[in-house]
């Protein structure tokens, strides 16, 4: 037998014991394992991040476990089991890939999305935009929005084209910051991050991890710059802002991760 089938079925078998026998896990409700889910989603992030193949192979075990843990509850509940879940993917990845399995033509990436998306709609889907999770995070939602909207054919041609969108809202900000209308200032910061997310998408950046990455970036800086001042016997609040700016360029020019 294949070695692949082999463990995935010493899993499941381990989980059959575990509901059967640990106190813990046999109470275990679809409910109860939700946030313990999202916070294993960013572990695994964590580790995608930091590049670090031997967590993110620990932290697909997790996920691993939730998705066999999740069937297992269902299948008791006689709602699905994990069998069925197996099944229903693999026939969804067939027939969302008719460039693979069937004789539909796709030879681009956009190409491919722009078939997914229409796929969707056949199949039920009751708006381009409907399979969006309400909960995302809101700069992981702006960017599956646009994917999807491009997906529809509804995109800009060039990426010059985006980035004179950035500069227009930069500047429509600058204005109501002027006139000091709170809702409007909102407004148009919202509208300033919306653009910078489309454009992230044309020069093939992902925003949440540069983002994530300047985050670290700047804890190691001022870790850094916590560690020269305690050195000094100071406190930063002693410190006047260009004595810290002094540290914090030192802190670029070395070679701490992320600078």
């Amino acid at each position: 037998m294949d070695s692949r089938l082999v463990a995935f079925q010493r899993l499941l078998d381990i989980m059959d014991e575990l509901r059967l026998k640990c106190p813990w896990d046999s109470k275990q409700t679809l409910e109860s394992l939700r946030h313990l889910t999202i916070e294993e989603t960013f572990e695994l992030s964590d580790a995608i991040i930091e590049n670090d193949l031997e967590e993110i192979r620990k932290e697909l075990g997790d996920m691993m476990l939730h998705i066999v843990f999740y069937a297992k509850i269902a299948e008791e509940q006689k709602a699905f089991d994990i069998q069925g879940v197996l099944e229903g993917i693999s026939e969804k990845l067939i027939r969302r890939h008719p460039h693979i399995f069937s004789d539909v033509k796709a030879d681009t990436v956009d190409e491919v999305k722009a078939n997914w998306e229409q796929i969707k709609l056949q199949e039920g889907a009751k708006t381009v935009l409907g399979g969006v999770p309400k909960s995302l995070p809101a700069m992981i939602k702006a960017q599956r929005i646009q994917e999807k909207a491009r997906g529809a054919g509804f995109d800009w041609d060039y990426s010059d084209q985006v980035f004179d969108k950035v500069c227009e809202e930069i500047q429509e900000l600058k204005t109501e910051i002027q006139k000091g209308d709170v809702s409007k200032i909102e407004a148009e910061f919202g509208d300033v991050f919306f653009s910078l997310i489309n454009y992230a998408r044309f020069i093939d950046v992902n925003p949440e991890n540069a983002l994530e990455k300047t985050n670290k970036k700047f804890i190691e800086r001022f870790n850094y710059l916590e560690q020269q001042a305690k050195a000094q016997n100071r406190r930063l609040t002693e410190m006047s802002l260009e004595e810290m700016e002094e540290i914090w360029q030192e802190a670029k020019r070395s070679k701490l991760p992320f600078s």
